[in-house]
């Protein structure tokens, strides 16, 4: 399998058809060139996500549904997604469209030979935000303002869960949170592992229909402690990996780059 495409959903009916009408029409158009599977993670609905994901996707037999029964949260979902998964390339996106799914090709388009891991990055200099809760805006980038000074600079959001990840990422880097610390935790450790990471600057828009699962006081005390952890672990130092397959460009020494504003043209 070339790609797979892992989507966390919780309690997410609202937006199986996005899904359908909007995700699929990519999909179809990846297939004429690769082998591309869904895998669809539904954690612990209780307004019949996971029903309504099989019935929609029923005649498609590269698409997944694994369900969870309770919801473990969002780390957990990847995770299970990540297992379920077999392509060479795996892509995470939001089941809300909050990063709309016509921004797939040109993420793997910035997974170039010398690129590990492709980040969508609302923070970055030539990204934004649009109508997103500003106490989201603000913790969410006050977290990765203290992530870049851990890790590194270079890499503006820590946060986002649209991504794409070589297959040797996911089979050396392990992370251990269930919730949304998840997200930035393999992020982190793929970059002290000495992974390349590459920056796609895009808009981050607030969500169409459901609600947001996040617990704000969980997910702060998560980070917290996720950072104290790094920081007894001695910030920035990074374990070499036996063999960095994608070489870094030399002007790139920590192992990160950072796309353009162009990328998204």
């Amino acid at each position: 399998m070339d790609i797979s495409i892992v989507i966390p959903c919780r309690d997410e009916a609202d937006n199986v058809p996005i899904l359908v009408h909007e995700l699929l029409p990519i999909v179809t158009d990846l297939r004429r060139s690769r082998s591309v599977e869904l895998v669809l993670v539904d954690d612990g609905s209780e307004d019949g996500t996971g029903d309504l994901l099989a019935e929609a996707f029923r005649e498609d037999e590269l698409v997944k549904v694994v369900r969870h029964r309770p919801g473990r949260g969002l780390g957990a979902a990847i995770r299970t997604g990540f297992e379920n998964s077999t392509g060479d390339v795996v892509v995470t996106t939001d089941c809300d469209a909050s990063y709309p799914f016509s921004l797939i090709p040109v993420l793997l388009r910035r997974l170039r030979p010398d690129v590990d891991i492709v980040t969508a990055s609302c923070y970055h200099p030539a990204g934004g935000v649009e109508d997103v809760p500003g106490y989201r805006v603000f913790l969410s980038k006050s977290a990765s303002l203290l992530y870049r000074l851990l890790l590194d600079r270079r890499v503006h959001t820590y946060t986002c869960l649209f991504r794409a990840y070589r297959r040797e990422v996911l089979g050396t880097v392990a992370f251990r949170a269930d919730g949304f610390l998840g997200v930035t935790e393999i992020l982190a450790r793929a970059i002290l592992a000495g992974f390349t990471v590459a920056e796609l600057p895009c808009t981050l828009r607030a969500r169409r229909y459901g609600v947001s699962k996040a617990r704000v006081a969980r997910i702060i005390r998560s980070h917290l402690a996720f950072q104290v952890e790094l920081l007894r672990a001695g910030r920035g130092f990074r374990h070499s990996r036996p063999k960095p397959t994608h070489t870094p460009p030399s002007q790139h020494s920590a192992g990160t780059v950072s796309a353009g504003a162009g990328e998204l043209s």
